[in-house]
């Protein structure tokens, strides 16, 4: 069903009258109920889908009055080097990318985070997804503060731009450009409020070196640069999370070697950039490394996915050589969202400080039996047309799907948006249990006394747009 939005700055602000105040560059919501009941649909629908000036004044409103409403933007930092110098253990932070339906998969998150007394969940949005979900910064977390206004949350909100990655064909071609990218869309990414980084440079690892310590140069230069560019665009009091890997998902298992010569170079890097600068820079709270799964799962012949087998002592073994050697949070685990249930209270077990999961609720949104027949159709000729050329000439037409149809996020952004309220409410309804389920599994639900106890408050100035002011 389609949420009527603003066409112009003007009825924006006479729709919100009695309702919020504007002062400068802050916000007051005189009545939460009749903002949470109504006008933030509205609201976070024009940050999507309104003319320019609309989505600036829309997106700044929603991210004041969450703040307003104590819904406030945040780094875990603290919380992970908490866990580095060993005061909690075995809690691990589920990270979930939402590449569709973001505002409705997003209360359905913090609906199971309340369920579960969860408060330590990120949400996050790798580079190479904001191109193919059409989704930049700003509209992520406008979505994701909606959300926590909409649900009535209170608290830190955890937004983190995930694989914040480093191209290496680009990189080849023209270095300074790529990593330059990368620098802006980090600037982008704080000033929109997001609180986490995760820089990846694990791409330009080169194994034709002789030692370990130079195959990582190059990735434990350009974190230790990228890290420079976050702690620059970090507003003054905060302290941005930032997150480096060491293996690219899929690939080869790390190992503690592969961890201790990237950390040792990064932290050598870092300080000499930190002097070039006279200050010292905050290096990284955690680590990514590759235990053996891939991104999205891949599936069989027969449509079914392939079991995976992950490496939990590798894991736990890198875990603990991140927290004894560097007092940081942890590892972190990537492409775990395909496994089975079972396997995720696992990752506490081997106190990895982060897990990442994300195709797995794709999977859920398209394969529901309540997901509208005609519009699945409609996207899967789209992909099928517009992408054939990435078809593998091995690859069926259940498999080639099931590796394009997260692509289907972006062109059918208001399509998904619009579902009838009925289809969207049955649909999430199946996902909240998973969402409840892994929380418990990663023994997050329960234990928001950890963030309470390690997560201070830091409110970022905001200025409002012009059309505001």
């Amino acid at each position: 069903m389609a949420v009527d939005h603003y066409l112009s700055v003007e009825e924006l602000l006479h729709d919100l009258q009695d309702v919020v105040r504007i002062d400068s560059d802050s916000v007051s919501v005189l009545d939460p109920d009749a903002f949470r009941n109504g006008r933030i649909d509205r609201l976070v629908y024009s940050s999507v889908f309104g003319e320019d000036a609309v989505q600036d004044a829309s997106r700044w409103l929603v991210r004041a009055a969450s703040a307003d409403l104590d819904a406030w933007t945040a780094s875990i930092h603290e919380l992970y080097m908490a866990a580095g110098r060993n005061e909690y253990a075995n809690v691990t932070t589920p990270a979930i990318n939402l590449r569709g339906m973001t505002y409705d998969l997003a209360r359905t998150v913090f609906q199971a985070a309340h369920n579960t007394g969860t408060k330590q969940v990120i949400f996050e949005l790798a580079r190479s997804e904001m191109g193919y979900t059409e989704q930049r910064p700003a509209e992520y977390a406008t979505d994701i503060l909606a959300a926590a206004i909409k649900e009535s949350w209170t608290g830190p909100v955890f937004i983190q731009g995930d694989h914040y990655q480093a191209n290496a064909k680009r990189y080849q071609n023209d270095t300074a450009a790529e990593i330059g990218a990368v620098r802006d869309l980090i600037s982008e990414a704080v000033r929109a409020g997001y609180g986490n980084i995760d820089i990846d440079s694990s791409t330009l690892v080169d194994l034709s070196f002789p030692t370990i310590r130079e195959q990582q140069r190059l990735n434990y230069v350009h974190t230790a640069e990228l890290t420079e560019a976050v702690r620059l665009a970090e507003f003054p009091g905060s302290t941005v999370s930032v997150g480096g890997e060491i293996g690219e998902v899929g690939k080869s298992n790390s190992t503690v070697e592969e961890l201790t010569a990237f950390v040792d170079g990064y932290i050598e890097e870092l300080a000499r950039r930190g002097s070039d600068l006279g200050r010292d820079l905050v290096g990284m709270s955690k680590v990514s490394v590759q235990t053996g799964t891939s991104h999205g799962g891949i599936m069989l012949e027969d449509g079914s996915i392939k079991e995976v087998s992950v490496d939990f002592a590798t894991l736990q073994d890198l875990s603990r050589a991140a927290k004894d050697a560097y007092e940081i949070g942890g590892a972190v685990q990537h492409g775990a969202s395909t496994l089975p249930e079972e396997a995720f209270n696992k990752f506490a077990e081997a106190n990895a400080v982060e897990v990442h999961l994300a195709t797995a609720f794709q999977n859920m949104i398209y394969d529901s039996e309540h997901f509208p027949d005609d519009l699945r159709d409609e996207i899967y000729a789209h992909l099928a047309e517009a992408h054939a050329g990435e078809r593998k000439p091995e690859q069926t037409d259940s498999q080639f799907m099931y590796t394009t149809r997260k692509q289907g996020f972006g062109p059918f952004k208001q399509q998904f948006w619009n579902l009838p309220e009925d289809t969207k409410s049955a649909i999430l309804g199946e996902l909240r249990p998973r969402f409840e389920l892994i929380f418990r599994e990663l023994n997050v639900a329960g234990n928001g006394h950890l963030v309470d106890t390690h997560i201070t408050r830091v409110d970022t100035p905001i200025p409002a747009p012009k059309s505001l002011r």
